[in-house]
């Protein structure tokens, strides 16, 4: 058994609660509210822990005071105090893990020595040096839960991007849109839309089309695992024309995303390399336990081949949709002389 020495100074827990509903809580996530003498969070967060925290100091903030409530931890922690700053999701996606730390940097903070020491009963005690500690107690975000609602559409790559240009300037967040689409990335959007910043969604959606089929598969989850739950399926072209707000997640499928039985799913790519019906064999020159054919050892072979069989650099570049100094290096780089790159590293 592990018990903690307390320190002369207090705890910030960076509490992810996940999605909203108690189901979807951790249990560590659980334990660190009950434990907590201080709950710090945006008010409808505090709402999804009402059953955890009667008889504790509660701290409600409003949306746009992130600072302010790191800024109340640090001060309750200072006085000695255990608290939970809650995060729907997890705290260290879009939360509240990243101003906190801020807070405590701009406040001189250093994380405080632990280490365990054996007691006189055998048990393993937790000592943690004078200071404040902080936790992060990671949640299922809202990429996870609205994923699980509508099938499986992360099973490969896949990224966040968040719209809010409150913090962000716009040609940035446009850049990203632009490469992740380029890139063929599954793509969640968080704060796509609200009552002010009504166009970012259109000017995505803009962006998205300049790359992708307009019938791409889109799932909008609005309040996942929350009572007044939506979900709509729907298609990059018409996605604009759906009820999207501050509540809801953006879900846009690459480029073999499909939707079938009300489930939106991307392959993880078996049907590359394995017959998927029948007798389950490789494909022709392909191995199991082995990068593709067209995996980097062979598609190196491939562009040298095409270099030297009269296709220019910037050709190749515009086949592949690659830097063309990339292409050049490819090109100039000496070869795996009789090796094989394979899902562990380089066999011979």
């Amino acid at each position: 058994m592990t018990t903690t020495s307390p320190s002369r100074n207090g705890k910030i827990m960076l509490v992810g609660i996940g999605p909203g509903d108690a189901g979807s809580m951790t249990a560590r996530a659980r334990a660190a509210i009950q434990e907590a003498d201080t709950i710090i969070g945006y008010v409808t967060y505090i709402k999804l822990v009402a059953d955890l925290i009667e008889g504790k100091e509660v701290i409600r903030k409003s949306m746009t005071e992130e600072l302010d409530r790191a800024i109340e931890a640090l001060e309750r922690a200072r006085e000695g105090k255990k608290v939970a700053l809650v995060s729907s999701g997890d705290a260290g996606v879009y939360g509240m893990a990243g101003p906190t730390f801020e807070v405590l940097f701009q406040a001189g903070w250093t994380p405080p020595e632990v280490h365990e020491e054996e007691a006189e009963d055998g048990s393993i005690r937790r000592v943690v040096a004078d200071g404040i500690e902080v936790e992060i107690i990671p949640g299922a975000s809202a990429i996870n839960a609205c994923a699980a609602l509508v099938g499986a559409p992360l099973t490969h790559d896949f990224c966040a991007i968040s719209l809010s240009d409150l913090l962000t300037p716009w040609p940035t967040i446009a850049r990203r849109l632009d490469a992740a689409a380029a890139a063929d990335f599954v793509v969640a959007l968080y704060n796509p839309k609200s009552g002010r910043r009504t166009q970012q969604i259109v000017q995505a959606q803009r962006l998205f089309l300049r790359h992708r089929d307009p019938a791409t598969p889109v799932a909008i989850v609005k309040s996942g695992y929350r009572r007044r739950q939506n979900i709509v399926h729907t298609t990059l072209a018409e996605m604009t024309d759906c009820d999207i707000g501050m509540l809801s997640t953006v879900l846009i499928g690459n480029s073999n995303t499909f939707v079938r039985h009300g489930l939106m799913v991307t392959p993880r790519g078996y049907a590359n390399k394995y017959e998927v019906e029948g007798s389950k064999s490789t494909r022709d020159g392909e191995k199991a336990g082995r990068s593709l054919s067209t995996g980097l050892a062979g598609w190196q072979e491939t562009v040298r081949e095409a270099h030297a069989s009269g296709s220019s650099i910037d050709t190749l570049a515009a086949e592949y949709r690659l830097p063309a100094d990339y292409i050049r290096m490819t090109i100039e780089e000496p070869a795996l002389d009789g090796a094989e790159i394979t899902e562990e590293g380089i066999e011979a």
